[in-house]
């Protein structure tokens, strides 16, 4: 039985979050040029994640890894501007961000092992 890929897992869950905090933010708050970027961002990262898992060599991996951790990053970014122009609440963002933050340290460790190899 192949074990869990934790990376894998955490960033389609939050995907899957930042799809439920769009749907909120364009259907109840109209808000539509934001929570785009987020939406794009924020499920960009799985998406990586799952390229870089079919890399077809360490290079490959390493460059897919590299671009899931910088829009990571970027997704951070739009969640505290959601939270400081009043869209998302403290609460829905500190738990967004919290989890962005959980995935960056998992993938640096990740881009960390790579270049030590």
């Amino acid at each position: 039985m192949k074990s869990e890929n934790i990376v894998q897992t955490k960033s389609y869950d939050f995907a899957f979050k930042i799809i439920k905090i769009y749907k909120y933010l364009s259907q109840d708050k109209r808000e539509f040029v934001l929570s785009k970027q987020l939406l794009r961002s924020g499920t960009s990262i799985g998406a990586n994640i799952e390229e870089s898992i079919g890399g077809q060599s360490k290079a490959d991996f390493f460059a897919k890894i590299t671009i899931a951790y910088k829009e990571t990053r970027e997704t951070k970014y739009w969640i505290r501007l959601l939270r400081d122009s009043d869209y998302l609440t403290i609460e829905h963002s500190n738990d967004l961000l919290n989890d962005a933050e959980e995935l960056l340290k998992i993938i640096g460790s990740i881009q960390k092992s790579i270049r030590n190899s």
